[in-house]
């Protein structure tokens, strides 16, 4: 890049600028709401800043989620509860915003990737030592309440299921980033931050999390066995295998953690309807959406009203189960068609497999598949996109990594 050329100079300044607003949306994202909303803003703006709307309209991934979206607030006409509505469609703003930013953002260099990898290292091991230092002070006590499926305090707002999924994603970020380091330095603080977060995840015993890193190291191996070595990576599963096994034995919250879930389980092949176990809840979740969903497959209900629909359900079937324990259902698949019905659902559908499409081309597109697979997998049991933190985690580390890989592919 000629660094005296006026529109180099402008796109250094437009990436630069970009580069500390995705610094801030990560830190923000742990500690502030308010923050993450400015910051997200914001980077939109420095990215679309004197770019004609008509280069808009050239980006099919924005546009079907523009329409699905959209869905959300033509409901307004058959929602009952603005209120509700409101909420609902205005936290799928960064849908509308964060795509388009992305696609139009230019290349950043090799050394601004290396300083959001590093800052991002940095903001992640202080959130996983603030959430550690509660199960140290009482590791015997917090152990005990993951058989009620309480875990210790997490960053944001305790929300271990953003908080797990997004240390998991970042970790296939560094493993990505790898290659752009040749400071011994800067990659031993790279590798340390991977091997402490991975730890960190086995303490933390947060499924969705867990399974994420599970799924990412998986396929790795298989991809290194397939392509490099076939010895090492077998190797590499059964290294693996002992290592969960011992961790499994040792780590308490863990240990625990998988005694809850094959317990759940169990209760509900038994017929047990026990709403208090997460995954009965979330079943029984189901079976309510489902049944309002067939009384209303053209249009929804509204995102407005789906709270009450469900109550209504919850009152008809299983009016046992206590207030606390009444859920949207817990797939966003579900979610969307209750609010929207078939045409939202299918829109929304076509929104979460369009990207398969930027695997086309491009060595090191693993990388993106795998983050890809896995939010996909979030959406079947998780609203990730009815709350703020869900929307951001999905948006971010799904764009960030096919932004390094469309613009990097041929620097690295």
């Amino acid at each position: 890049m000629d660094k005296n050329n006026p529109l180099s100079q402008n796109l250094a300044s437009k990436t630069n600028l970009a580069l500390l607003c995705a610094i801030g949306m990560l830190a923000a994202f742990f500690v502030s709401r308010a923050w993450l909303s400015f910051f997200t803003f914001a980077f939109g703006v420095v990215v679309l800043w004197n770019i004609h709307p008509r280069k808009w309209l050239q980006h099919r991934w924005w546009l079907i989620g523009f329409l699905w979206v959209a869905m959300y607030g033509i409901s307004y006409l058959w929602s009952d509860d603005k209120n509700s509505w409101g909420y609902h469609y205005t936290v799928k703003a960064p849908v509308l915003l964060l795509p388009l930013a992305f696609a139009l953002l230019p290349a950043f260099t090799a050394k601004q990737l290396r300083i959001f990898t590093i800052a991002g290292c940095i903001i992640f091991l202080a959130v996983a030592a603030y959430s550690l230092h509660f199960f140290l002070e009482k590791p015997n006590y917090y152990a005990e309440q993951y058989v009620y499926s309480h875990i210790f305090p997490t960053l944001p707002d305790n929300d271990h299921i953003r908080h797990s999924l997004a240390i998991s994603l970042f970790i296939v970020w560094c493993v990505y980033a790898w290659a752009w380091f040749n400071s011994k330095v800067q990659r031993w603080l790279v590798g340390a931050t991977v091997l402490v977060l991975s730890i960190y995840l086995h303490i933390l015993a947060a499924r969705t999390g867990l399974v994420v890193w599970y799924l990412f190291v998986l396929l790795w191996t298989v991809r290194y066995a397939m392509k490099k070595s076939f010895i090492a990576g077998i190797s590499f599963l059964g290294v693996l295998a002992i290592g969960s096994f011992i961790a499994v034995k040792n780590i308490p919250t863990l240990e625990k953690k998988i005694w809850y879930v094959t317990h759940s389980m169990q209760l509900y092949k038994q017929g047990s309807m026990q709403s208090g176990y997460s995954d009965i809840g979330r079943l029984i979740s189901y079976k309510v959406a489902g049944s309002i969903i067939a009384a209303n497959p053209a249009t929804g209900v509204g995102s407005g009203d789906m709270y009450a629909e469900m109550q209504k359900g919850y009152d008809e079937a299983y009016k046992d189960v206590p207030q606390e324990y009444r859920l949207l259902p817990h797939n966003q698949f579900f979610i969307v068609m209750l609010a929207t019905g078939i045409v939202g659902l299918v829109l929304f559908v076509a929104w979460v497999l369009m990207p398969l499409s930027w695997l086309k081309n491009g060595k090191r597109t693993f990388y993106l598949f795998v983050t890809w697979f896995a939010l996909a997998l979030t959406l079947l049991i998780e609203p990730m996109f009815e709350v703020q933190y869900g929307v951001f985690v999905y948006l971010f580390f799904l764009l960030w990594q096919q932004h390094a890989i469309r613009t990097q592919e041929n620097t690295v």
